[in-house]
Parts: C-alpha cells; sequence; structure tokens
C-alpha cells in the first residue's frame, strides 16, 4: 500500500489539536500532535503516539511526564510554532500546573506521568496517567484532510 494513500485515509478523521509539552531539566518541550485519545476512566488514563524521528521522543522519556494541551479556535499559529512550520523564534508564554507546563489559554490542560510505553512501527505510545486537569471555555480547533478548521456555529431563527 502506498503511504501517500494511507496518510489520505488518515486525513479523513477529523481531530482536535494538542501541543504536548514536557519540561527537561529547567527546559520546557513541545510539539503539536493530533494522536490523542482518552484510554480509560477508572483509572483516568490518555495516549499520545510521538514518531521515532521526533525529538519530544526523548524528552518525555527523561522526564516521564507530558501535558496535553487541546488548542482552542484561536490558537491555530501556536500549533504552526509548534509544528515547526513557522520558522521564526516566537517567545511563548507557558504557566505552571501543579508544576507541569501547560499553554495558556488551551480549552483543556492534561498533566501526565508516563505509566507505560509501547514501541508499535515507527511510534511510541505513551500511556499516561492523568494527575491533573485544568478547563476553559472556547471553541476547538480541528485538522481535516491536511487542513486547520473549526466547528461551525449553527444558529437557530426565531419566528
Amino acid at each position: 500500500m502506498d503511504d501517500r494513500l494511507f496518510r489520505n485515509a488518515m486525513g479523513k478523521f477529523a481531530t482536535g489539536v494538542t501541543v504536548i509539552t514536557t519540561n527537561v531539566n529547567g527546559t520546557i518541550h513541545g510539539m503539536t500532535a493530533n494522536a490523542f485519545m482518552s484510554v480509560s476512566l477508572n483509572p483516568k488514563l490518555v495516549v499520545i503516539s510521538i514518531g521515532e524521528k521526533a525529538s519530544m521522543l526523548e524528552h518525555i522519556k527523561q522526564s516521564g511526564t507530558f501535558t496535553v494541551n487541546i488548542l482552542s479556535a484561536q490558537q491555530q499559529e501556536l500549533s504552526m510554532l509548534f509544528a515547526g512550520q513557522i520558522k521564526e523564534k516566537r517567545e511563548v508564554q507557558f504557566s505552571d500546573l501543579q508544576g507541569a507546563p501547560t499553554i495558556e489559554g488551551a480549552l483543556a490542560q492534561i498533566s501526565c506521568e508516563v505509566a507505560s510505553t509501547y514501541v508499535e512501527g515507527d511510534h511510541t505510545l505513551f500511556i499516561g496517567s492523568v494527575k491533573d486537569i485544568q478547563l476553559e471555555d472556547g471553541e476547538p480547533l480541528l485538522f481535516f484532510n491536511g487542513r486547520y478548521g473549526s466547528l461551525a456555529v449553527e444558529t437557530t431563527m426565531q419566528a
């Protein structure tokens, strides 16, 4: 099967956009990812998938922690920055959630400790035990078919 065909098929699944952050020896690292999902309610577990060539892979292995920052519709530029699509240096404001680095204004900030690690194909799956959560109101940043998008706001007409 052709790699492009596989990528195109996976692009047909609309996802939210996250920035995964971690702190290694006082330095905050981040990367854009849409390979994130909830795994379990009891215990509270999530999973992220990091490619073998991503520098973030070693950072998470070193720290043993990560934070999932679910981006709002207003944070497309941050997504592009952490995806390496914006090359010039930009100052990013981070907050702190009980020692975990978070992206200010994200709809959800989910701090995790690595509970399990699985290498599958060219990615490593990190199962994270959720330690804390912070929520904000707003609309999500979405990704579909290789493009950013947002929810269509449905309006009701009053008679």
